[in-house]
């Protein structure tokens, strides 16, 4: 088995518990292609979209001018194929200007939260570092969860 050689299909039609019983060295080979599988995969769709975006770019643009449109869906024929572009708008606000924008409500006797969503956080690494006395007064507020797990495996040689 250790000459074995999966393919995507084989990996596609295994059982959870047949692939957890592969020999180790399999799984990592596995994993490897997987990884290389994936950046290959996101290259190949980022150059792809760079290709659509310079053979329609020009016609994208004056469909959008015309219709008035900067964001949402737009469609575009080209013989028998409809090209679909979904354009999301990516709103980022200046943090600063917003905090001064927010005093100045409170300052005006209003309810900041009236007008802005307000979210507090505190960087876990400034947190361990407070003073245990600081530390405690926000113990109470803070919950630890676990994340989705990350794998990665390699050979013991390289370790």
């Amino acid at each position: 088995m250790t000459d074995m050689t999966l393919l995507p299909t084989d990996i596609d039609e295994m059982s959870v518990a047949q692939l957890a019983a592969l020999m180790p060295q399999l799984k990592a080979q596995i994993a490897q292609h997987l990884d290389t599988a994936t950046d290959w995969l996101k290259n190949a769709r980022a150059k792809f979209d760079a290709s659509l975006e310079h053979a329609y770019g020009d016609r994208i643009r004056a469909v959008r001018s015309d219709a008035g449109q900067d964001f949402g869906v737009v469609h575009i024929d080209d013989g028998d194929v409809r090209l679909s572009i979904d354009q999301s708008e990516l709103v980022l606000w200046d943090q600063a200007q917003l905090a001064a924008i927010a005093r100045r409500i409170v300052a005006a006797g209003e309810q900041v939260e009236e007008f802005i969503d307000v979210a507090y956080s505190i960087p876990e690494s400034r947190f361990q570092h407070w003073p245990s006395t600081l530390r405690a007064q926000f113990e109470s507020a803070r919950s630890v969860t676990p994340s989705k797990p990350s794998f990665r495996l390699t050979s013991t040689e390289e370790v």
